[in-house]
């Protein structure tokens, strides 16, 4: 498993409880494929706390996905719905669990809330 998907999974487990997820409540199985297996990832949302796993059970979405795409995903270099949509990415069962997926992810590198992009401007003119 590589270093980028366990930070990844890591700094979700440490955040415990994420504000944008607090109507939410479901699991989420990532099926990570590499050369030789699967590596299996849960995270469970229950009212915006997030937990983490390494279990092989059933979830309300399974995400399926080759293990160097989704580092590129961890990183903020590839954005999941948009990878869904070029088939980078396969889920089954609730959608809009993969909806809500753009929520976990780091943002690309370099990119700036709109808020902090618009506060520098007023300084600037």
């Amino acid at each position: 498993m590589s270093e980028a998907t366990r930070t990844f999974f890591e700094a979700l487990e440490r955040r415990g409880h994420e504000r944008l997820l607090k109507k939410t409540n479901g699991t989420i199985r990532f099926d990570l494929e590499r050369d030789h297996g699967v590596d299996h990832w849960l995270v469970e949302i229950r009212g915006g706390a997030v937990r983490v796993s390494q279990q092989n059970s059933d979830a309300d979405a399974v995400v399926r996905a080759d293990s160097a795409f989704f580092d590129r995903m961890a990183r903020g270099e590839a954005k999941p719905v948009a990878a869904w949509l070029r088939n980078d990415i396969t889920s089954e069962g609730q959608f809009r669990f993969i909806l809500l997926l753009e929520r976990l992810f780091a943002p690309p590198p370099g990119a700036r809330h709109p808020r902090f992009a618009a506060r520098s401007r007023r300084r600037q003119g």
